[in-house]
């Protein structure tokens, strides 16, 4: 080429696009001479090209030479590379705001064409990024699998820009066929985009992230592209998460390192708190759903969270055990939701199935809860009667003073003299002694649904001093797993009714003893006497103590007790054990008065009548009586032995002790009416509740039936 050739090229051409093949021979068609017209169809002033040595606005080149640059810049953008004619920039304090920004000089045609693919070249951008971010070690399982599966389809898209760009390279693509090529996957990829925004703008990880794609996919529904890729999306997102769920499920084993997983243990909570503390949440919160379920597990997650904590009950008592799974019953297989509920609802039946043969057979629940019911229960009362016998002098002593080491070798010797030494189960019978009176330790268990009634004038207060017949109850030895049943708040329960009725039958061995000594004076004519009288008050008193005995053992203890071993028998998980043994403690307490404080007053104030009139029996009979030693009323003699000797005073003595029984037959005009007044104010309070609880009918029939006698 000459030098006036070399002049007459135009300054554009120093810095012409990097065009090869039939892109070069249009660009070289095109190209013309400063200040000619010639050309294919358009013609260019020299003012119009830019000096030389320096860029040159995209409006400066022909519209066919600006086509071709516009597609090998929208080709890098499409990758998120600048070109020279479009920059890319990312606004300031905002990660996922990106703008695209062209040649002001440039074709209006093709800047409408570039602005129709700008969503996708910001889309790709802004899934590489979550891609990029979400591969690091502390995102967590779920968003590590989620980017993997966008890395795979960033390939596929990177390798559509190359078939795209291999064409152009050829001459063969348009910005018609670039529009054309990558429209089908704009929808898609805004699709994603829109999920991966939404992630990272939440700082999404785990379940909400398998959610986020759960509810795009269905806010695709008439996309059917679309909404099949984002299913694959989470279905391969799921795929971790499904590995955390098989071995919960199929082992009772939690693996989760980045704390994903819909269910939180708490592992400051120990199965030896069952046996120790009244509140503990051991078996409600050591496992525990969280508030972000995967919504297409939602409607099994108690299930999940049962299944899982039986595995682990029979995994803690040392009983290996793994749930055989098919390969066609792997929770990570891709499957329909009624796939993963059929996988769990077998895994639960299961686990359910042996942790209940388990409790029931080799820990033998049943046998320790019949034990439990013959001594807390006194459904076997020889022991008690042996027991109270020997201990008497001790539990007369208050609280403090009482030794609790002596009464537990009088109680093992009384459970080794009766039946209760064949029971395998009598050696974890401990003794114990409380602080407080019954009234004010149930008024401690907030937990309990105890009536809160308008409190009465004649409520009883609470004594000064009490003694170990007040405050003496039992204790059971329970062990892991039966402590998942038999917890320290099934214990106080029982030991609430045990310490009622230990002390009604205090009473009754009180009256009992005061009636043999009214019962040994009838060969004496008493007629008229304070000791007639006497009789008959303690003829009622205990008719009142017998009534109110048998009401609770065999209208409240004995029928519900029938009720849930029935319950029990047909119980089909350890969970439904244990709504039943509860419902069971909870009924009884219940109908024993324990929840009812003005029922339960009443009776207690009954009760201590009953104990000071029994206490002052032996001054009502030595008042009409010529003894010479008291003490032989109480001794251990036979009943004949005792009364054989004993004589009426002379009418000289009566006179002389005149202004005596004055007085001890006005306390026994006291204790009568006292008792009487007492036993019927129960009437108006069980008659006002009997229609809420039908058991106070029952309460009424045996109780207030005493006073008709009198």
């Amino acid at each position: 080429m000459d030098s006036s050739a070399a002049i007459a090229t135009p300054p554009w051409n120093l810095r012409r696009p990097f065009l090869t093949g039939q892109f070069y021979q249009i660009y070289q068609e095109v190209k013309v001479t400063p200040g000619t017209t010639e050309g294919k169809g358009f013609s260019v002033d020299s003012s119009f090209y830019c000096s030389s040595g320096t860029d040159k606005v995209i409006g400066c080149y022909h519209a066919t030479i600006q086509e071709l640059i516009v597609i090998d810049d929208l080709l890098s953008a499409l990758l998120g590379i600048e070109g020279r004619y479009i920059s890319i920039k990312k606004v300031r304090g905002k990660e996922d705001a990106i703008t695209f920004q062209v040649d002001a000089s440039m074709d209006l045609a093709l800047q409408e064409f570039s602005k129709r693919l700008f969503p996708l070249c910001e889309s790709y951008i802004l899934i590489n990024q979550f891609v990029e971010t979400r591969s690091q070690f502390k995102t967590g399982l779920v968003n590590h699998a989620f980017a993997a599966a966008l890395r795979a389809l960033l390939l596929d898209y990177q390798a559509m820009v190359a078939q795209l760009e291999h064409q152009f390279r050829l001459g063969k693509l348009s910005i018609q066929g670039l529009w054309f090529y990558c429209q089908p996957m704009m929808g898609s990829m805004q699709a994603l985009s829109l999920v991966v925004k939404k992630a990272a703008a939440n700082n999404c990880s785990g379940s909400a992230v398998l959610n986020l794609l759960q509810s795009q996919a269905k806010a695709m529904a008439g996309d059917h592209i679309v909404r099949s890729l984002l299913e694959k999306m989470s279905q391969s997102a799921s795929t971790a998460y499904l590995r955390i769920l098989e071995r919960w499920v199929y082992e009772g084993v939690i693996e989760d390192p980045y704390g994903e997983f819909f269910i939180a243990e708490n592992k400051s909570l120990q199965k030896e708190s069952l046996t120790q503390d009244y509140d503990t949440k051991y078996w409600q919160q050591r496992y525990s759903l969280k508030d972000e379920i995967p919504s297409f597990l939602a409607n099994a997650a108690e299930t999940i969270l049962i299944t899982g904590k039986y595995l682990n009950v029979m995994r803690e008592c040392g009983h290996s055990i793994q749930i055989p799974v098919a390969e066609k019953s792997k929770l990570t297989i891709a499957g329909s939701n009624h796939h993963y509920l059929e996988c769990i609802k077998s895994a639960y039946d299961f686990a359910s199935g042996e942790l209940l043969n388990l409790v029931k057979n080799k820990y033998d629940l049943m046998g320790k809860l019949q034990s439990i019911k013959h001594y807390l229960l006194l459904d076997q009362g020889d022991f008690l009667v042996h027991f109270m016998d020997t201990a008497r002098e001790e539990l007369m002593k208050k609280p403090d003073e009482i030794s609790v080491e002596k009464l537990q070798s009088l109680l093992d010797l009384a459970l080794r003299s009766t039946a209760a030494a064949a029971d395998p189960c009598h050696e974890d019978l401990l003794c114990c002694v409380e602080r407080t009176t019954l009234l004010k330790r149930l008024s401690t268990l907030k937990d309990l649904e105890i009536s809160r009634s308008a409190p009465d004038s004649n409520d009883l207060e609470e004594p000064l001093s009490i003694t170990g017949l007040e405050t003496f109850s039992l204790n059971y030895k329970v062990r892991w797993p039966l402590s998942l049943v038999i917890s320290r708040k099934a214990l106080t329960k029982y030991q609430l009714i045990f310490r009622f009725l230990f002390h009604c039958k205090h009473v009754d061995r009180q009256l009992s003893g005061a009636w043999q000594v009214h019962q040994g004076l009838r060969k004496l004519d008493m007629q008229g006497t304070t000791v007639s009288v006497s009789s008959l008050l303690c003829r009622n008193m205990l008719k009142f103590i017998n009534s109110l005995l048998h009401y609770l053992t065999f209208e409240v203890l004995e029928p519900n007790w029938h009720v849930m071993l029935s319950r029990l028998q047909t119980a089909k998980s350890i969970d439904e054990v244990i709504q039943y043994h509860d419902f069971f403690l909870d009924k009884c307490l219940r109908e024993c008065l324990l929840l009812s404080p003005a029922l339960l007053r009443k009776v207690e104030r009954l009760k201590l009548i009953c104990l000071q009139y029994a206490a002052a029996t032996q001054r009502l009979i030595t008042s009409s009586l010529d003894i010479a030693d008291t003490d032989t009323l109480y001794n251990d003699s036979p009943s004949i032995e005792k009364y054989k000797n004993l004589k009426l005073r002379t009418p000289y003595q009566m006179r002389r002790l005149a202004p005596e029984n004055v007085t001890v037959f006005e306390s026994v005009l006291t204790f009568e009416k006292e008792f009487t007044f007492e036993l019927h104010s129960l009437g108006p309070i069980l008659s006002s509740g009997s229609w809420a609880e039908p058991y106070m009918t029952h309460l009424a029939q045996w109780i207030l039936g005493v006073g008709k006698d009198q």
